[in-house]
């Protein structure tokens, strides 16, 4: 029974094989076009050596002259050809890149595939201008060589003899490097991929590198996929000697006979003219065509191979990869942390309910993945502030969406109240501001509940200058920090009471950042949990949650200065004014006074939106 290893390129055959067979109409179209290439290649020659025999050697000028104009005329013809083979091969290769296109955004759906983004915007586009160099490299090759076999024959029968076996040898040659040459290409792929992976955890975070004195086990690591790729890349080398040798076998070698043999050939019938004509074919077609063939199908080929072996058969080894662990990781990747369990906060005054708990939960990116967090327990009581920092990629984010339930954990329970999730990229969509803003609610918002809302959070000078909830907003005339705030305004007035900020604030200034903070803890029966950014945001929370793989810790700032040596070097390197006193809750009724009347007319009755 066949490996995995084995049936992937089976099945990247198996379907190629059926996708051709649904477009022969496109292939015979691709194949009447190139025949105007293959008589080009038949004419050159041929002409050439009827130019020579039956014209100029023969003392007939004008009978060679109208040999190299025909000659000259195939040149025209094939040219066009080319041309309209172009249109023909977009035919063919657009198709396919739609539907790798379809198989790659499927596959991201069904398994929540983090490589899906990747496989979109670079492997399919390079798949697909891939796919178009071997089919124009394979077709070129295919029909030159027809002509200019033909042609050979077609002068004399013995120039065959001499030239089709060291053709066939070079080909074969060629083909028996290509499982080799892909399988060593794809280690260079990987290789090259790892490293990249390494630096664009490392680059990111390498102040988190510096802060956990990981210098020497980084760059360890760096050094060994540094090194890891440079084998690839030697053993990738040493096929180049290979095709090196085909071309030389198929393409020079038969050049080389013809001289060799010229006197001989010429003794046996074979005129000067076809002699030329030959040596031709041999240099100007098949030499050119058998030396793209080798070169893009050799390079090209082999990597469309390993492109569409990985965009079209999942390998779960390669999501969730972990650089590092522990407070030295950086980098966008999620990194394998074991938490200790978690102290439950003191409640808030008045705050008798849990609005979050999560027991012994467990969750890794995948099932060869490491663990983002490892039986970690947390418990939140209604009315809590919760701030959670860390090193970049550390879990923080992925926090968050568990208790939003967009991910499920492998193990243990969560449990909270209704959340809402305000991510770092803000959605806002094409349609009024009041549309925009009450997004969450099923039943409609009285106005002066809305304008409530909005200058807690710090809306109202946008709301201004906009001119009002009903005026329209277009997106990509709103910067970050707009959107971030029409996103915050729109989650405050959620009926949601645990409200989940993920670096929601990190296009606002500190002060505007302060504004929206104070608003959702102070929110009646409302439970804030923060991915913070600055120290004053974390200074302003009730608890603070450090995410520092073994050595995560629950505590306020003053505590995690004394027991974490990760909160206080993050606290040294971030800036930021200090927390202002918590001021009252907002009224959730009244309607600003400096902004009830700017867009409704005076008498007029308050609207409700929804």
């Amino acid at each position: 029974m066949r490996g995995p290893a084995e049936a992937d390129p089976a099945r990247v055959r198996s379907q190629a094989s059926r996708f051709l067979r649904a477009r022969w109409p496109v292939l015979v179209r691709l194949g009447a076009w190139s025949v105007l290439e293959a008589g080009q290649t038949f004419l050159v020659g041929y002409a050439l050596a009827r130019a020579l025999d039956a014209g100029f050697l023969a003392g007939n000028a004008r009978a060679g002259l109208l040999w190299l104009g025909a000659a000259g005329l195939a040149v025209c013809a094939g040219a066009y050809g080319t041309g309209r083979v172009y249109g023909v091969v977009a035919a063919l290769v657009e198709p396919a890149r739609d539907r790798l296109v379809t198989t790659v955004v499927a596959r991201g759906v069904r398994e929540a595939d983090p490589g899906a983004l990747s496989g979109l915007t670079q492997q399919v586009e390079l798949a697909r201008d891939t796919l178009a160099g071997v089919v124009m490299v394979s077709r070129s090759f295919l029909f030159t060589a027809a002509g200019a076999l033909i042609g050979l024959f077609s002068l004399a029968p013995l120039l065959l003899a001499v030239v089709l076996p060291p053709l066939l040898a070079g080909v074969a040659l060629f083909a028996v490097t290509l499982g080799p040459l892909a399988r060593r290409q794809e280690a260079f792929l990987a290789a090259d991929e790892a490293l990249a992976q390494a630096l664009g955890a490392v680059c990111p975070g390498l102040r988190d590198v510096t802060a956990a004195g990981a210098e020497e086990r980084v760059a360890a690591t760096l050094a060994e996929r540094t090194d890891a790729e440079l084998r690839a890349a030697r053993a990738l080398s040493r096929w180049s000697v290979a095709r090196v040798a085909a071309l030389t076998v198929g393409g020079e070698l038969p050049a080389v006979l013809l001289l060799l043999t010229a006197p001989w050939l010429l003794g046996h019938g074979v005129t000067p003219g076809a002699l030329v004509g030959a040596l031709a074919y041999v240099t100007q077609s098949l030499l050119p065509a058998l030396h793209h063939l080798v070169h893009g199908l050799g390079t090209s080929g082999s990597r469309l191979t390993v492109v569409l072996r990985r965009l079209t058969v999942h390998r779960p080894e390669g999501r969730g990869a972990v650089f590092l662990s522990g407070s030295a990781a950086g980098g966008d990747q999620p990194h394998a942390t074991r938490p200790r369990p978690t102290p439950a906060l003191p409640p808030s005054s008045g705050a008798h309910s849990t609005a979050l708990s999560l027991s012994s939960v467990t969750f890794a990116y995948g099932q060869a993945g490491e663990p983002v967090l490892d039986d970690l327990d947390l418990t939140l009581p209604t009315g809590a502030h919760l701030a959670v920092v860390g090193p970049s990629g550390i879990g923080k984010s992925t926090l968050t969406a568990l208790i939003a339930g967009l991910l499920t954990p492998q193990h243990g329970t969560i449990r909270s109240s209704p959340p809402v999730l305000i991510p770092q990229e803000a959605y806002v969509h094409t349609g009024t501001l009041a549309e925009n803003l009450t997004l969450h609610r099923s039943d409609r918002v009285p106005e002066p509940e809305l304008l409530a809302a909005a200058d807690a959070v710090g809306l109202t000078p946008l709301l201004r200058r906009l001119g009002g909830p009903e005026t329209p907003v277009e997106p990509a005339e709103l910067s970050a920090g707009e959107r971030q705030l029409i996103a915050l305004v729109r989650a405050y007035l959620s009926p949601a009471p645990l409200a989940l900020l993920d670096e929601a604030t990190c296009h606002l200034d500190p002060a505007a950042e302060a504004r929206a903070e104070r608003a959702f803890a102070a929110r009646p029966g409302g439970t804030l949990v923060v991915v913070a950014h600055r120290i004053s945001s974390a200074r302003r929370a009730d608890r603070i949650l450090v995410m520092d793989g073994a050595r995560t810790a629950c505590g306020t700032h003053a505590e995690l200065l004394s027991t974490s040596a990760l909160y206080r070097d993050l606290a040294g390197r971030w800036t930021g004014p200090a927390p202002l006193p918590r001021r009252p809750d907002p009224p959730l009724t009244p309607t600003p006074p400096h902004v009830k009347s700017e867009w409704r007319r005076p008498g007029s009755a308050p609207r409700s939106y929804g």
